[in-house]
């Protein structure tokens, strides 16, 4: 029996065929385009996210075996609105990475509202949170929002729009994971808030009906999707997949997924934990018939996107595979520390205002020193993050389990194992987070029986050692820190 999991990224598509034993069958991938009407704004056409999964499935069903169901992980808090009956979008999808209603939150904070919300919620009054975006499109596009108050237009996020897609409109749900990252789902009822849901101007109806995060939700329409008539069978948040395909079902144990930005989770148990220390708190997973598990989190903003910005933005580099050998040509980053805040801080600093800087820069300095100080911002950023953990849970970090596409880059593995001091340990498959889909449709529709069958399918491909070369690694964090410092001062 083989699994497709479909992972649709914040800049293209994932299609993975995962067999019986945990491998990977076959795989597809399609870019889709990066949309920035203005300073701040990030976009997707959530038509041509549908054509990148088309094309992405087709391709991996074409080298692998036909599979018997399907599996949606996705990027979180990205909003898309969409016809219920012809299913189109009336406007581009806002993505997490949009900042445009920084200036909604202040009001809201000034409203003395973030409290209440960060203790029922678990998140925090910022942009990147879906129903910030929903309440600046009821305020600034009050024709568009007029049809989701009609109920003529559903409105989801990207796991809800796949799953309407696949079924052929037959569906509008969600799961747990997704839910608890729009600031309008209540940790401790499990469901849509309807003071919430009031205070961000969403009609309830509107939204997605809550389903487990590994159940059969309906049946692909083949006229719709490649001619396969499959069950629809898991939906889960990226960074809550990849927690899920690193195996860590145990309280305690935590991943990193290097993407277009960086995210550490760590398993919380059935409890959910107060949010602390500029981390949030989210929920996991939650199997059918079984409790919800919860995540503490830490969300940074830019690290994979950073490498992505010096290939298209700056043409440092003709590909993102080419920052490696470039930053492993100089012994250091010769001084220069980059802060790639170039759509605000995540965690731990939460700053919706502050902007990207490089400094220390000298005649001296080359692209080779740029490509290893954006290489040393990615393991800065992530310490940042397991030291807010540490502080949070007092429960230092062992090691760090890593995944993502930059986990392939074993300078940046040895770079984040000698900033952190901890082993950093890469699976066989870094494509962590469509395993995690994967798992997860197999385990509600029979592909393996149980979560222990699932983690004797985990197999580790290196573990990085710190080297004790950097002596003064906390002097190099107590720099940049400075820099962060700077760039926050400077959007004051």
């Amino acid at each position: 029996m083989t699994v497709l999991a479909i992972d649709a990224g914040t800049t293209g598509v994932t299609a993975i065929l995962i067999d019986a034993d945990g491998q990977v069958a076959a795989r597809g991938y399609r870019e889709f385009p990066q949309l920035f009407p203005r300073s701040g704004w990030v976009e997707h056409d959530p038509e041509r996210i549908w054509d990148a999964v088309l094309a992405a499935c087709a391709e991996a069903l074409a080298a692998g075996p036909r599979p018997t169901c399907v599996g949606i992980t996705n990027q979180r808090e990205t909003v898309v609105l969409w016809d219920r009956r012809t299913l189109a979008a009336p406007r581009p999808a806002i993505v997490w990475q949009d900042r445009r209603s920084a200036d909604l939150c202040e009001r809201l904070r000034s409203a003395g509202h973030e409290a209440e919300i960060t203790a029922r919620t678990g998140l925090r009054l910022d942009p990147y949170f879906s129903a910030t975006k929903m309440a600046w499109l009821a305020a600034e596009e009050p024709q568009t929002w007029a049809g989701v108050r009609a109920g003529r237009t559903a409105i989801g996020t990207v796991d809800s729009y796949l799953a309407a897609r696949l079924t052929g409109g037959r569906v509008h749900v969600t799961d747990p994971s997704n839910a608890s990252r729009t600031l309008l789902y209540d940790l401790a009822t499990g469901d849509w808030a309807d003071d919430l849901c009031a205070l961000f101007d969403v009609p309830r109806a509107a939204l997605p009906e809550i389903v487990a995060t590994n159940a059969v939700i309906g049946r692909t329409d083949p006229d719709a999707f490649l001619g396969l008539d499959l069950p629809v069978a898991a939906l889960v948040g990226d960074q809550q997949s990849a927690l899920f395909g690193q195996t860590c079902f145990t309280p305690g144990s935590s991943k990193c997924t290097y993407g277009t930005g960086s995210f550490v989770l760590a398993n919380a148990g059935t409890t959910a934990p107060p949010p602390e220390a500029g981390l949030i708190t989210t929920v996991g997973w939650r199997l059918d018939g079984q409790p919800t598990t919860y995540a503490l989190e830490g969300s940074i903003f830019v690290t994979g996107a950073a490498v992505q910005w010096l290939r298209d933005g700056l043409g440092v580099i003709p590909a993102a595979a080419e920052i490696e050998p470039l930053a492993a040509s100089v012994p250091d980053s010769g001084g220069v520390l980059f802060v790639p805040a170039l759509t605000g801080l995540g965690a731990p600093d939460w700053d919706p205002y502050a902007r990207g800087a490089v400094f220390g820069l000298t005649r001296g300095s080359t692209r080779a020193h740029l490509a290893r100080a954006t290489l040393d911002a990615i393991a800065f950023q992530v310490r940042d993050v397991t030291d807010a953990m540490t502080r949070c849970t007092g429960r230092p970090l062992t090691s760090l389990t890593v995944d993502g596409g930059a986990a392939v880059n074993d300078l940046l593995c040895q770079l984040q194992a000698d900033q952190l001091d901890r082993p950093v340990r890469r699976p066989t498959i870094t494509d962590t987070t469509a395993l995690g889909a994967a798992y997860l449709a197999g385990l509600a529709t029979g592909v393996w029986a149980d979560l222990d069958e699932i983690t004797d399918r985990w197999h580790l491909d290196r573990e990085f050692t710190p080297t004790g070369v950097d002596g003064d690694r906390d002097v190099t964090h107590r720099r940049w820190r400075r820099a962060v410092t700077a760039v926050k001062e400077w959007a004051a």
